[in-house]
């Protein structure tokens, strides 16, 4: 499937719009990496233990998005971004949302 942060994709027309689809989770850091960030956050920098829960959840959100556009009949997804707030404190939602669009090849 295709996925762009973009209002059209090179080559294709859009032929109908599916409406918006969207992925979200929520995660918190657990125990294990939520004590090693912490004392790591005391020295500043970039915290991988902190970047490894982001990067998870930000994955898991991006495939139930495609999971939702391909049951709603999609070839794309336009307009694509992602959001992040702090469910509370300790467990962060991300959603991955766009629109789910069918697509012609333009000759």
């Amino acid at each position: 499937m295709i996925v762009t942060t973009g209002n059209e994709v090179a080559g294709h027309e859009i032929s109908e719009y599916l409406g918006v689809v969207r992925g979200i989770v929520v995660r918190s850091t657990g125990i294990g990496r939520g004590l090693i960030g912490g004392l790591r956050s005391i020295g500043g920098g970039n915290i991988p233990e902190y970047v490894a829960v982001c990067e998870e959840a930000r994955g898991h959100a991006f495939q139930l998005m495609l999971q939702h556009a391909h049951e709603a009949g999609g070839d794309a997804i336009i307009g694509m971004r992602y959001d992040a707030t702090e469910f509370m404190q300790g467990s962060t939602e991300v959603l991955a949302y766009g629109t789910a669009v069918r697509l012609r090849k333009t000759e």
